[in-house]
């Protein structure tokens, strides 16, 4: 279940992320809603209602997770950039994606919305002076501060992980 889970294993915190390290993660970030598009083009209503793994999101839960917690990252960015070490809000992602837009709302919105949102978040991301990517935010769940660069590393992983669950799905379904 655990591969199933984290298919690319869980995200581990570095104690130092090199300048070369973030503009991957920053390249893995632009790259995601394209990636995320083509790995779902030509699946139908079936197979984007059908889960990941027993217990887990269907596909078309993890489209629009993936834009809901990526609208959260790039606020959490902003926040940390414009304020000193800010608590950010916590949500509950499992109810998220439980609400009547996830249900309703075709997945190319979503991926619409993915393309514009990392485009956005990229730009800003090219543009931090160096000294930006030390800022931080307190994440109350886990009641300790996170560094932009952490950030980075954590959504670029983030959206590798969850195009991985849509990948395998589609591999072992041969799809």
């Amino acid at each position: 279940m655990e591969a199933l889970q984290y298919p690319i294993g869980r995200f581990e915190v570095l104690p130092h992320y090199s300048a070369a390290m973030v503009i991957g993660y920053i390249h893995d970030i632009r790259q995601l809603p394209t990636l995320i598009e083509i790995a779902v083009q030509h699946l139908d209503e079936f197979q984007l209602e059908t889960p990941y793994r027993p217990g887990g999101w269907t596909l078309a839960q993890v489209v629009h997770h993936l834009a809901d917690s990526h609208i959260n990252a790039i606020t959490r960015f902003k926040l940390a950039l414009t304020e000193d070490n800010p608590v950010i809000k916590p949500y509950d992602q499992d109810a998220w994606v439980k609400l009547a837009d996830v249900q309703y709302t075709p997945i190319n919105v979503s991926i619409t919305l993915l393309h514009a949102l990392h485009m956005r978040w990229a730009n800003l991301m090219d543009r931090l002076p160096d000294e930006a990517w030390d800022r931080t935010f307190v994440h109350p769940e886990q009641g300790r501060s996170f560094n932009l660069k952490t950030q980075a590393a954590n959504y670029a992983w983030h959206g590798k992980h969850h195009l991985a669950h849509i990948m395998n799905l589609k591999a072992s379904m041969n799809w």
